[in-house]
């Protein structure tokens, strides 16, 4: 599995929204969710989860439900389940995401807007995957949906960045169109495998809103005037600390 490890783009100014982000997360897990341990992890998924059928009304498929449902549909969940997660690694691996591609993002608007932009790329990411499966009663949670929003704005904003990868051991570098494009015919390959299917899983419906969003919402959510700032901007880039496809050599000057 390709792994980011970095990228090559400078922060601006102090992404206080993205460190928001990560800590409400954080937060929850902690807080909220027990940090995995029964029966708080439970209750929180059922709580602050996302359940398309709940939503949606679909009556005939709340006694197989793992979550009481009420009747009464918990519309607040399209946000809240954005701030759950189902495991330590799920936690982490979304704030990774978070943390490589959120700061430049939100340098291209500022925090105000960010926030805004987050949330809405989260809802639409929640959306995606109601319409994917009204009838689910499976609870989603997860920040993935509005990272993908952000990563969606990164590719739109920041093509031909580097941003470095791990896999089998060694590092290199590619620009993040492609990386970001690898990432995103992922999401639509899972997607359409698991048209038709019951059970838990990934959301990827939740993902490719949530990018598609992003890719959106980022021509509305810019300010130029802080683009302007980055010298990475665009497709305008033409050095790098290296080049496409190259390893990355250590201080030392070996390769790795």
């Amino acid at each position: 599995m390709m792994f980011p490890i970095r990228d090559e783009n400078p922060q601006i100014n102090i992404p206080y929204v993205t460190y928001l982000f990560i800590a409400l997360n954080v937060f929850a897990w902690l807080a909220l969710q027990g940090m995995g341990v029964e029966p708080a992890l439970s209750q929180s998924v059922c709580q602050f989860g996302l359940i398309p059928a709940d939503l949606t009304s679909q009556d005939i498929l709340r006694a197989r439900a793992m979550c009481t449902i009420d009747g009464q549909p918990d519309w607040y969940t399209l946000l809240s389940s954005i701030f759950m997660h189902g495991s330590w690694m799920h936690l982490l691996g979304n704030m990774w995401f978070l943390w490589i591609f959120g700061n430049n993002v939100e340098d291209s608007m500022g925090s105000p807007r960010f926030f805004i932009f987050y949330l809405i790329c989260g809802i639409a990411a929640s959306l995606a995957q109601i319409l994917a499966d009204t009838g689910s009663v499976v609870p989603m949670v997860g920040a993935s949906g509005a990272i993908g929003g952000v990563m969606g704005a990164y590719i739109v904003l920041y093509p031909k960045v580097h941003v470095h990868m791990f896999f089998l051991f060694r590092t290199f570098a590619i620009p993040a169109i492609l990386m970001l494009g690898y990432w995103i015919v992922m999401q639509f390959a899972g997607g359409f495998s698991s048209l038709g299917t019951t059970g838990g899983g990934v959301a990827f419906w939740a993902h490719i809103g949530g990018f598609i969003a992003g890719m959106i919402l980022i021509l509305v959510f810019k300010d130029e005037r802080l683009l302007a700032m980055h010298p990475y901007r665009g497709w305008k880039q033409t050095k790098h600390e290296t080049s496409v496809w190259q390893k990355v050599p250590t201080k030392k000057g070996s390769w790795h």
